[in-house]
């Protein structure tokens, strides 16, 4: 089997240069790697081209379109019989492809999704938010676990499909806001085998700050109502957990101002819940700081994408 690897890029360098001394270390070494800048303003054709003795790799510069399209700009131009799309600030554990190739040849999915974890190299704010992305305590807990909730939807984080599904689908049709949910969903109606190869899971990044984070989770629940306005079915009462806990903590702080018995109990609730996040992540990780942070990262996460799915609820459903 070849293999050929996906990577959209916009303005991020340095992080394709550790993504591809990552896959220079696979075991398996038969595919090829497309890296399509996205318009960026910092490109990385320098560091790309460096490693054209080492990988067989090309690189492309085309206008700014987002990841989706991006990602369609590869299929078009890939050479494999199987299509890996990665993002930028992933890192590849080097048998990923060994095990995705016996993978398929034993389950022969047309598509399939893997889950991600924390290297040992992340900053402790990284490994934070990487819990809370994966914790069973957060709504990250449905991404990528062997016990999922309804059908499984692949990430474009770390995503396969084979040829035949991108030449029967056709791709994405949105480029962001939940484009690959949207394109997995298609993918299942499509009549083809969709899975998770809990072994091939990446390295993700995500964000380097609580900041950034908040940016990208509130995008995340903007998404989720993109992803209902083309299949309402799509939308699970789990969606709905996020914007729950934002509305029950705006909740607990306007009844510490009219009627403080009931703020008490909220805070009881709270601080139970949180304390649970402490220490689940305290035992995975094995670092206070870690836990602590972990904390902030699961509020962060809640509270970010509870406020973009109320915001586009509102906008968008609501009030159309």
């Amino acid at each position: 089997m070849f293999f050929s690897i996906i990577i959209p890029l916009y303005n991020r360098p340095q992080e394709i240069n550790e993504l591809l001394y990552t896959l220079t270390r696979q075991t398996y070494m038969q595919f090829e790697v497309l890296v399509i800048e996205d318009g960026s303003t910092l490109d990385a054709r320098q560091i790309v081209e460096s490693y054209a003795g080492k990988l067989d790799i090309r690189y492309f510069y085309k206008e700014n379109e987002g990841q989706g399209f991006t990602r369609n700009f590869g299929f078009t131009h890939a050479r494999g019989d199987y299509f890996i799309v990665f993002d930028s600030d992933c890192l590849i554990p080097k048998q990923y492809l060994e095990k995705v190739r016996n993978y398929l040849f034993e389950h022969e999915l047309d598509a399939y999704g893997g889950p991600d974890a924390a290297h040992k190299s992340f900053t402790p704010v990284q490994k934070a938010i990487s819990y809370a992305m994966t914790s069973p305590f957060t709504t990250g807990g449905i991404r990528g676990n062997k016990e999922h909730i309804g059908q499984f939807h692949p990430r474009s984080f770390n995503m396969g499909l084979s040829r035949e599904v991108w030449e029967k689908t056709g791709g994405f049709i949105l480029t962001r806001l939940g484009e690959d949910i949207e394109y997995s969903i298609r993918i299942h109606q499509s009549g083809f085998k969709i899975g998770l190869i809990p072994e091939a899971h990446v390295y993700h990044k995500r964000r380097t700050s609580f900041g950034q984070f908040y940016k990208q989770l509130h995008f995340f629940g903007r998404a989720r109502i993109n992803i209902y306005k083309h299949f309402p079915a799509e939308l699970k009462a789990v969606h709905f957990f996020p914007a729950i806990f934002t509305l029950g903590l705006a909740t607990v702080l306007l009844m510490h101002a009219i009627y403080l018995p009931l703020a008490y109990l909220g805070d009881a609730l709270f601080s139970i819940y949180f304390l649970l996040i402490f220490f689940h992540a305290l035992l995975q990780n094995k670092s206070l700081k870690v836990a602590f942070l972990s904390v902030i990262a699961a509020f962060t996460q809640l509270v970010a994408y509870g406020f973009g799915f109320i915001q586009d609820f509102f906008k968008r459903v609501v009030f159309k």
